[in-house]
């Protein structure tokens, strides 16, 4: 009787990944999952998932920073999950070097890593954000990368790694760029969880950035749902290959408050809040994806509208528990 294959992920504390563990392990996986470390002994979402799931996951604490922890993780694993990231734009101009470390140098040591132990497959996460403002709508992964924040360049940086590890080493790397994802456990340095955050907890008065900017959300289970797509799709349909995820639909962030108004049934006022504006220079007003690549090479579809997957997190910020997490009464960088 043959084990169940083992998935190792890097990041599987956070938003996506917790929602990437659950989903690995509802596909027959075992989980090797890395929790930064961290003297509280924390586990962050992962705290949150069902006993039934967690009996599959083998948690362990590191730091991608490292590559002993690193190697450490990816040992005997059919698959390595790359999602580990500092991803907060606004932070990225107080501490840029953070951002290299964490996701430049972590995802050197992730690609060593998988390299010296011949694991068969890599899924490194890129971002939207590495194309900058669309120039041709939708983005195909063909547009042209154009960083316009440290944490864009940062995360451009180490996907020009991965490509160049499948170039040079045969390293079996995929790269999936999802576009804006959302859903339940997001961090309010996020727009959706800010906006249902604060309506959550009874305010009507919403403060934000610039309303202009359009974004191509995606459900979290959803972009979960594609990080499994291509960890499992045949090699010769994916590895050395990007693939974006997204719907392929738009919507400007002061048009997204109107529909959460809607789904919350909250009527609402919006006040602009000049801390949350980025610098002229560097804010991306324009991301819309195509994601046929990614259609023909799995068959993977987003199976969420916008308000259906809005109606699910505001269903889970309602929930005090959850929203007790959160503070949602001031700027999270």
């Amino acid at each position: 009787m043959t084990s169940a294959p083992l998935a190792a992920v890097t990041g599987a504390e956070g938003f996506i990944g917790s929602h990437l563990t659950e989903a690995l392990v509802a596909s027959g996986h075992r989980v090797r999952a890395m929790v930064q470390y961290n003297s509280f002994s924390s586990y962050g979402w992962l705290e949150t998932l069902p006993a039934e799931v967690l009996d599959q996951v083998e948690i362990v604490l590191g730091d991608v920073r490292d590559p002993g922890s690193v190697r450490a993780l990816a040992e005997g694993a059919d698959a390595v999950y790359h999602l580990a990231a500092l991803i907060a734009i606004p932070y990225s101009y107080q501490a840029p070097h953070s951002y290299v470390d964490t996701n430049i140098t972590g995802t050197l040591n992730v690609l060593e890593a998988v390299r010296a132990l011949d694991v068969p497959r890599l899924v490194h996460t890129s971002t939207s954000e590495t194309y900058g403002t669309a120039r041709t709508v939708p983005i195909t992964e063909d547009h042209p990368i154009h960083t316009q924040s440290p944490y864009a360049a940062s995360k451009a940086g180490a996907d020009r790694l991965a490509d160049s590890y499948h170039a040079s080493f045969d390293t079996p790397v995929v790269t999936l760029r999802p576009f804006n994802t959302y859903g339940p456990r997001q961090s309010m340095r996020a727009v959706i969880p800010t906006v249902i955050g604060q309506v959550a907890s009874g305010a009507r008065t919403i403060t934000l950035g610039d309303l202009r900017p359009t974004r191509d959300f995606t459900f979290v289970e959803d972009t979960a749902r594609a990080f499994l797509a291509v960890g499992t799709a045949p090699a010769e349909a994916v590895v050395g290959r990007t693939f974006n995820a997204g719907t392929g639909g738009e919507i400007s962030v002061g048009e997204l408050v109107r529909l959460i108004a809607k789904v919350m049934d909250a009527d609402l006022d919006v006040r602009e809040d000049a801390q949350r504006i980025r610098p002229a220079g560097s804010e991306v007003m324009r991301l819309v994806a195509d994601a046929s690549r990614l259609r023909a090479a799995t068959g993977w579809a987003p199976g969420y509208d916008l308000e259906q997957g809005l109606a699910r997190t505001a269903e889970f910020f309602r929930d005090p528990a959850h929203l007790a997490r959160y503070k949602t009464g001031i700027y999270n960088v």
